[in-house]
């Protein structure tokens, strides 16, 4: 049975390589950069190790060589060095321009993503403080039932009598509703009520 467990976590491996190569992985502050091919030296060092895969492995080493503190070692006059620390020759100006460019453009999304983030939190912020204005309205008493108007004292008209621009009120379901006349033709009289609603109505149907 064997005494090791298989490390899956990628930052347990990177530990482990910090531990294993302390010259090459630099587990704080600056790092200096790996030589080429070194997952390939890396893969034969720990070939008998049961710890670690070589699948894990390069994603670990992807980690580490994509992190803000190793593309900021990537720099002019920086030498490249192997598992045990020794010198494998100075950068060349295409490998540190990469490292640049691409340095920048990791840190110019993570800004990106915290101005979002940002603005999603301050875009919440006023919906929440209207929640309470909406919580308890203010209760309107409810409106007394508007007493109905009898009519007093009104008759039919006469015909003969009605004249344009005269109040009167006219006989519209159950209560009289007041207008003015508009027209007369024969039996038939035009009135305006004061809803605004234009009604031509019989004779019979004008009260005084």
């Amino acid at each position: 049975m064997e005494s090791t467990e298989k490390l899956t976590d990628t930052n347990a491996i990177l530990a482990y390589l910090y531990e294993t190569f302390p010259l090459c992985f630099i587990a704080e502050g600056e790092t200096k950069p790996l030589k080429i091919g070194l997952f390939q030296d890396l893969a034969e060092r720990l070939a008998d190790d049961s710890k670690v895969s070589k699948t894990q492995l390069r994603i670990a080493l992807r980690r580490y060589t994509s992190s803000w503190r190793y593309l900021k070692g990537v720099k002019a006059g920086a030498q490249r060095i192997d598992l045990d620390g020794n010198p494998c020759g100075e950068l060349e100006q295409e490998h540190i321009d990469h490292a640049q460019a691409t340095l920048k453009e990791s840190q110019d999304r993570a800004k990106a993503k915290r101005a979002e983030k940002a603005a999603k939190s301050e875009g919440q912020a006023p919906k929440a403080a209207k929640k309470p204005v909406k919580k308890n309205p203010p209760k309107r008493k409810p409106a007394a039932p508007k007493a109905q108007a009898k009519p007093v004292n009104l008759t039919p008209a006469v015909l003969n009598e009605l004249k344009p621009n005269q109040r009167v009120n006219v006989k519209l379901g159950k209560a009289p509703v007041k207008g003015v006349i508009l027209d007369i033709k024969k039996d038939d009289v035009q009135v305006q009520l004061d809803s605004g609603l234009t009604v031509k109505v019989r004779v019979e149907h004008i009260l005084l």
